[in-house]
Formats: C-alpha cells, sequence, structure tokens
C-alpha cells in the first residue's frame, strides 16, 4: 500500500484500504495496515525534506473516506436513540485519523456516536456534553502539546439532569499525547481495541 501511495496509484490505494476492512474487520485493519502505512509515510516524508507531503495527503484522504464509508454504512441497531459517544479532538489538535478510526470501530459495533473532529474549542465541547448528556467522551491528543489535563478533569467532572439526579459522563484520554500516569478520573485505553471494548461497556450500561 505504502508502494502505491508513493506511485500516487489512487485506485490501488482505495482497494486495498477497502479489501482490508472487508477481510479483516476494521480494528485489525486499522493496527495492522492503516496505521503502520500511516507513520511508515510520515517517516519518509520527514526524512525527505518534506518530498513526499503529496503521499500523505493522498494517504491521509483514502484512509479517512474509507472510515466513513464504514462508518455511514454500519447496520442502524434499535438502540440509536440511546445517549451517544462523543468523540473529540482536543483544541490545536488536527490530527483526526486515530478518532475516525474509532468512530468507524463503535458503529460496527452499533454504538451510536457524535463525532466532533479535530481542534474542538473548550467552550464548544464542554457545551456539546452538557446539551447531548453522552454515555462518554473520548478525547483525543496526538502530542503533548494538545493534551490538556484540566480540559479533560473540567469534562469529567460536568454534570447534567434535574436537581438530585444529575449525572456525568466518564472520559476517555486517548492518543499518545497523554500522560501515562493520567488522573484516576480518566480512564486510559491502550490501543483502539481496548476503547472499543471499553465504550462498548459504558454503552451497554448506560442503557435504559
Amino acid at each position: 500500500m505504502a508502494r502505491a501511495a508513493v506511485r500516487l496509484d489512487s485506485p490501488a490505494v482505495h482497494q486495498q484500504l477497502t479489501a482490508a476492512v472487508r477481510d479483516h474487520g476494521l480494528i485489525t485493519a486499522w493496527e495492522e495496515v492503516m496505521a503502520p502505512t500511516l507513520r511508515a509515510v510520515g517517516r519518509k516524508w520527514k526524512s525527505s525534506g518534506d518530498r513526499y507531503v503529496e503521499v500523505e495527503h493522498l494517504l491521509s484522504w483514502h484512509v479517512s473516506t474509507v472510515l466513513r464509508h464504514a462508518c455511514f454504512s454500519a447496520p442502524v441497531r434499535q438502540d440509536q436513540d440511546s445517549s451517544p459517544v462523543l468523540l473529540a479532538c482536543l483544541p490545536g489538535e488536527q490530527h483526526t485519523l486515530p478518532l475516525e478510526a474509532l468512530n468507524a470501530a463503535l458503529a460496527e459495533q452499533g454504538v451510536p456516536t457524535l463525532m466532533l473532529s479535530g481542534a474542538v474549542p473548550g467552550e464548544a465541547l464542554d457545551g456539546a456534553v452538557r446539551r447531548v448528556g453522552p454515555c462518554a467522551v473520548a478525547l483525543w491528543a496526538q502530542s503533548r502539546s494538545t493534551a490538556s489535563m484540566p480540559l479533560a478533569q473540567h469534562i469529567t467532572s460536568a454534570r447534567w439532569g434535574i436537581r438530585g439526579a444529575r449525572r456525568h459522563s466518564p472520559v476517555l484520554v486517548c492518543g499518545p499525547g497523554w500522560d501515562r500516569a493520567a488522573s484516576r478520573d480518566l480512564l486510559r485505553p491502550a490501543g483502539l481495541r481496548d476503547a472499543v471494548r471499553i465504550l462498548v461497556a459504558l454503552h451497554t450500561s448506560s442503557r435504559p
């Protein structure tokens, strides 16, 4: 796939990505095909004086396209009206593909989601949580510069609902930007597969 991307062979890249999801499932396709190829192309770009930036853009676009197709083609389950998992990148964070993979993997499991995507301002994130009342919140940070522990702790302390029966959302801090020794109030999944396992369980336990 990396060779097809370097050749700028768009049809081949798309075909191989689609086949990987079809043959191995979305989580395995992300962990063993998409993410390693993205890292390999990224290393090639960084080590070659920006010569391969167009290759990274081509590959990223096709990965995003395949992930979104997988998300919207997933079967609709009967509990789609239940509280969704809210997915967002921290302010200043533009690396959305891992979050898109999580969104698609949750859709594959029948878990409703609300995807806010990249660089969500803190005030907007807080407002969305209070308005939607999600069953869980997943916050992505690719680097330490965007991983805001104060904002994550603020989101996990947000409450909504009627007085005397207020609720709050469990918060997962996802991505390599977070310190491994994150607050005990926050959930720290080891990767995509672990995040899906945690969020499926949280969604199941939140059903009326």
